[in-house]
This record gives C-alpha cells, structure tokens and sequence, in this order.
C-alpha cells in the first residue's frame, strides 16, 4: 500500500494532536502513526503535469486507488476515475467526500463536526449525554470519519470481489454523511413516522447513561428479568417494592422517576464493581471506558490488541492492532508509519524506473 502525500508539507494529520511528549513535529503524531503503519510514503505534486504523469504510471499497475478531494479538484486535474479508467479499466476507485460524487452539494466542504450534525447522529447522541455537556457536540475524535472508513473499506472489497467474476472495475462513491446516517438508520426511520422526533423513547428508558464515582456505566434493560437483576444490584430497596412497578410497562411509564434513585445509588458505586456484579445477576450493564481503561485491560493484553511499533522519530510505541485474528495469518506490523517521502527512491526509482538524477531534478522542482 502506497500513501501519497503533498511535498514539504504532507498530509494534514502530521500536524494533529497528540504529539510525543507534547511537542509538535510532523513525525511525532500518535494520529498520524496510528492510520498509517504498513505503507510505504511518497510525496508526489499532482498539481504538476509530471506529478500527474507519475501518477498515472502508478494507477496503471494499481488495483485500487483511494481518495478524498473535492470531485471537480480531481476532474480538473484529469484524475477522476473516468480518466483513469481509461488507463486501467480494471481499477477499483474509492472516492470519500462529505456528501458524494453528485447532487447540490458535491462541493461543500465539511469537518467532522458538520458531518456528525448533517447526519443527525449529533442529535441522538446528544439525546443521551448529561444535561451540561457543552453543544454543538459531537463523538469522541474523529469516530464519525472512521464509521465512513469503515463503509468505504467494505465496499472498496465487495468492488474487488465483484471484479474477480467480471473482469472490471469501478468507482466507489463514498458520503460521509450517509454513512453516519446508515449507522442510525433505525432512529432516522422512526423520525420519518414519528412527528414527535426519534429520541422520545428515551424518556421512558430505565437506567440509560448513569454516573459512578469513577466514570459512566450505560444500563439497557431488555425486559422484566433485567429488572429483576437491577433491583437485586441495588439492594431490593423499599422504593422498588412499590406495586406500580409490578406489570413492566409501569416501569417504562414511571421512568424518569426511577432513573433519580438509580442514579442516587449508583454515584457512589465503582463502575466495574457495577459491571461485575450487574453481569452475574443477568443485568445488562455496561462500563464506559476511557483510553486509560482500554490501554489497561486485562482482556486487551491477553489478546495482543497493543503491540509495540519501533519508529525512526518515536522510537518504541504502542499501538492499536486490527479488531480480528486470522487463525492462519499471524497479524504483524510490515512497516511503521513512514516518514514525510520515505520511499520515494523505493517507488519511484526501483517500481518505475527512474534514475536517481531524475529524482534530484524533481525533488528540486517540488514535483516529489
């Protein structure tokens, strides 16, 4: 896999946070090295019409190509997929914009505040956020550009089987935006044939999102022996043996009432004392955990989820691994994340042929 990125500058993610020993610099991003261990990285000026002839060199030996620039950016440059194609009619094409290849707004830019909102994701997860978070608010980093990466990698590989049985290639069209909104499908429906709003189950929830003196447990109570495991959790107290919570729908309607003496009890408890204990009474509740907490798990460890990467800049870091484990494929690091044109000579000179004084004169010229 080859990460392309501009001269001198480089991708953008180099300069997001966090940074090693919280000192800005190109190389020390944990963002930037997490999203790209296993890639060799070139820089390349396609802005240029030699860059754009390498580029094209590269894409005719590619089975997949993918970007994220504005649609007409990449029309105007001759580098939009029927182009392309033309070279390499084979070639799998995977575009990520905020909202797609056509309709009115093709062009917009957008961040991932914008998409979270023009998706409506931002409403439901504000619908269950505590009362003083600070609004606009969004998911935790850039969790909504990770869900359309996610999209686009299964439909970048439903493209390449395809092209197993016919030979061909094609464009992958990818909008931010409707892939956070797929991700919520089943409340972006309810809102259709609810005028009152998608979220207002929510105030009949029992538990939900409780505070514990360490954090945050979510309770999801599934039906009458949940209940039943709640009740115990908290110790049978007398409130709960009120005979307006004997039929299950009574808890639903008297929830709100409910939810203030679960959450009397609850902001003095461990949140995985609660979590332990709720799983043995066959109660659906579970912790919140932080970045902390992942780093420590016990679980994680055992599975090798973190695995230490050596780095020219960063030295020894430990990184995420993937979420699966091929019984016949050991998973490994090929690569850490490269430094800014760290295998141009590789690509450049070895795969395409050019000459070291080639590479000088175009280094020189800001082409690579």
């Amino acid at each position: 896999m080859i990460k392309i990125e501009p001269p001198q500058v480089g991708d953008e993610a180099r300069r997001r946070e966090p940074f090693l020993n919280d000192v800005p610099h190109p190389e020390r991003s944990a963002f930037f090295f997490y999203l790209n261990t296993s890639k060799l990285g070139i820089t390349l000026n396609v802005s240029t019409a030699t860059g754009r002839k390498i580029f094209q060199e590269l894409v005719r030996e590619s089975d997949i190509v993918v970007e994220d620039n504005p649609p007409q950016a990449m029309k105007e440059l001759g580098l939009d997929y029927e182009s392309l194609a033309g070279k390499n009619p084979r070639l799998i094409m995977t575009s990520i914009t905020p909202f797609g290849q056509y309709g009115p707004y093709r062009d917009y830019k957008a961040y991932h505040l914008n998409t979270y909102h023009g998706s409506g994701v931002a409403k439901i997860l504000a619908s269950i956020l505590p009362e003083d978070t600070p609004m606009p608010t969004k998911g935790p980093g850039f969790l909504g550009d990770y869900d359309c990466g996610l999209n686009a990698a299964i439909a970048t590989m439903a493209a390449l089987y395809n092209r197993l049985f016919t030979g061909r290639g094609q464009h992958v069209d990818i909008s931010k935006q409707e892939s956070l909104i797929a991700t919520e499908r089943i409340e972006i429906d309810m809102f259709g044939n609810n005028e009152r709003g998608s979220t207002v189950w929510l105030q009949y929830m029992v538990g939900g999102l409780q505070r514990c003196k360490d954090g945050y447990v979510m309770i999801t109570l599934g039906g009458k022996h949940h209940w039943e495991g709640l009740i115990k959790l908290l110790g049978n107290p007398d409130w709960a043996q009120d005979e307006k919570y004997e039929e299950e729908i009574n808890t639903y309607i008297h929830a709100q009432e409910i939810n203030k003496h679960i959450a009397e009890w609850m902001i003095n408890q461990s949140k995985e004392e609660v979590y332990h204990r709720a799983q043995a009474l066959n109660c659906p509740i579970g912790m919140v955990n932080t970045v902390e907490d992942l780093v420590a798990s016990e679980q994680l460890q055992v599975r090798g989820f973190f695995a230490e990467v050596e780095h020219p800049e960063m030295g020894k870091f430990k990184c995420p691994t993937a979420s699966y484990r091929f019984s016949k494929t050991p998973l490994r690091f090929e690569l850490s994340a490269p430094l800014l044109g760290e295998h141009n000579e590789e690509v450049f000179g070895k795969r395409l042929g050019y000459t070291p004084e080639e590479l000088t004169h175009m280094r020189g010229a800001g082409i690579i």
